[in-house]
């Protein structure tokens, strides 16, 4: 196998299974959209051998804090929600069988507080801000890779589902009613079939730079207690510069990848279809760094331009906007058996 052809077939299986991961960064259930952390160059990082087990940990974080209102800032008055943090917790594990089919599954726990204004029925009297906190497992994700299209396994499809395995009701208030919305919760309560493709190869003349293309869109095929998520699109592109070996490290590869969100509006009773959906687009820096079977990924993005949908004022919903966050930290530790 040429230089040229081992970086392709390298990027192609981390392309390839890119698509298998969760932040945010994982995760869908999200005031502002999580789904950024489905895409981008080594939210999984591959098994970089023909076949074989590969587990891996990841850590990511979010604080939303930032009320947005279509392309700009909005007051936050207009908003009664003031902050969602929220960390991360995803384990998964992957199963490449042949050149052809690649297997994942991978699971999030989420450790959230979510400030915001409350309306007298759930920890206090109206008007009064309160924090509520909740940790509880995501949705799963079940996936395939199919790749044998070339030998190269440079371009492939994936396709899965998102199950409803995450928390989708929340605690309840000692005053009565839910202390979270649907939106804000771990799971959707929805069955989500989930297809993508990728592309990725080698820079022409170049042994060790490397470029890939993905795409990836989710929707609800079914809907609990009268909310359904936004359809949501996610791409991402990117450059991938191998160092090679750098002192005991048998890998060192930084990259940058832009990275592009679009998601509809929620639906249905419990949902809040005039402030959800957005589009934005984030530029995403990181390294990846390999010593022997040991591999760790990390990477920030940054928000070029974001757009999301608000009401037209606050009297006409009771609120006006949705929670953004200045930045997204992901990093991951995995193992190749």
């Amino acid at each position: 196998m040429t230089p040229f052809s081992r970086t392709a077939h390298r990027l192609a299986l981390l392309a390839g299974l890119s698509f298998f991961a969760l932040s945010p960064e994982l995760a869908h259930a999200c005031a502002c959209g999580c789904g950024v952390f489905d895409v981008g160059d080594g939210t999984t990082m591959a098994n970089e051998t023909d076949s074989g087990f590969s587990l891996w940990g990841r850590y990511a974080f979010m604080n939303q804090n930032q009320n947005w209102e279509g392309n700009s800032k909005g007051p936050a008055a207009d908003n009664g929600d003031k902050e969602i943090k929220t960390s991360f917790y995803t384990i998964g594990g992957s199963y490449m069988l042949n050149h052809s089919w690649s297997f994942m599954v991978e699971l999030p726990t989420y450790q959230r507080a979510l400030t915001t204004t409350d309306d007298g029925t759930v920890l206090g009297p109206a008007g009064a801000i309160n924090t509520r906190n909740i940790t509880a497992l995501g949705d799963l994700q079940v996936m395939a890779t199919y790749t044998g299209f070339k030998d190269g396994m440079n371009t492939g499809l994936t396709f899965g589902l998102k199950l409803p395995t995450g928390d989708y009701t929340g605690p309840n208030g000692p005053l009565g009613g839910a202390e979270f919305d649907r939106d804000s919760l771990p799971g959707t309560g929805s069955t989500d079939l989930i297809v993508g493709g990728y592309h990725a190869d080698a820079v022409p003349n170049s042994d060790q730079m490397s470029w890939f293309v993905q795409a990836r869109y989710e929707f609800a095929i079914d809907e609990r207690n009268s909310y359904r998520p936004g359809n949501e699109f996610d791409a991402a592109a990117g450059l991938v510069y191998n160092f090679g070996r750098v002192g005991s490290f048998t890998k060192v590869a930084p990259l940058i990848q832009v990275i592009d969100s679009y998601r509809d509006r929620d639906s249905g009773a419990n949902a809040d279809p005039l402030n959800s959906g957005y589009e934005r687009v984030l530029i995403a820096p990181g390294i990846q760094v390999r010593y022997n079977k040991v591999k760790l990924y990390a990477d920030v993005a940054l928000p070029v331009f974001q757009r999301t949908n608000h009401a037209a004022n606050v009297n006409v919903s009771g609120t006006e906007g949705q929670l953004v966050a200045p930045a997204l930290f992901k990093v991951q530790l995995g193992y190749d058996f």
